[in-house]
């Protein structure tokens, strides 16, 4: 049936919908430190934008601990320069040849300062998936007006197609659930 190949089309945007929201639910701070707080925030050095993780080495040695080792000790001043732009409550500091940022304890104002971006990256990740939903309704609809599917099959398509898209809107909310949960614990 050629409207499951549309469907079928649609899945590895809804993957990558889903990979998105990983990757952001990844940035936001719960209740340990881990490296994807920081590796992605872009450092300019020397004229050259690049992200954390490929100027240092970035390691957790405790709960509320990240540490950076620059590969090279010039790249520190730029380093500490864009952690405290891309994040206030990151508070980086040098000491030596690495840099120590130090997570102060949630506050309840900060836990729902999170929650509410929470809901600002679902809200992104279910437009995607609404924009890659429309497009194969689009394709769907077309075959049927040219006359390669039939109407029965343009509405089993509709469906199968919603079927598809509820079932990725409920693992956003699971996943939006899960970080809640442990940005409130």
């Amino acid at each position: 049936m050629k409207y499951k190949e549309y469907i079928k089309e649609v899945e590895p945007e809804l993957e990558k919908a889903l990979e998105y929201l990983n990757k952001e639910l990844d940035k936001i701070r719960a209740d340990r430190a881990t490296p994807s707080l920081v590796e992605d925030i872009v450092v300019d050095c020397f004229d050259q934008k690049l992200p954390l993780k490929q100027l240092a080495a970035i390691s957790c040695p405790e709960k509320r601990q990240i540490v950076i080792e620059p590969w090279n000790q010039d790249y520190i001043k730029s380093i500490v320069s864009a952690i405290q732009k891309a994040n206030s409550e990151l508070n980086a500091m040098p000491q030596g040849n690495l840099i120590r940022v130090n997570l102060s304890p949630m506050t309840q104002e900060y836990r729902q300062k999170l929650i509410k971006k929470l809901s600002e990256i679902r809200e992104q990740a279910r437009v995607s998936i609404k924009r890659a939903r429309e497009e194969a309704w689009k394709k769907i609809k077309e075959a049927e007006k040219e006359g390669e599917i039939t109407e029965d099959d343009k509405f089993r398509g509709k469906d199968d197609l919603q079927d598809l898209v509820d079932e990725y809107n409920q693992k956003i909310d699971q996943l939006i659930e899960d970080k809640k949960e442990k940005i409130k614990s």
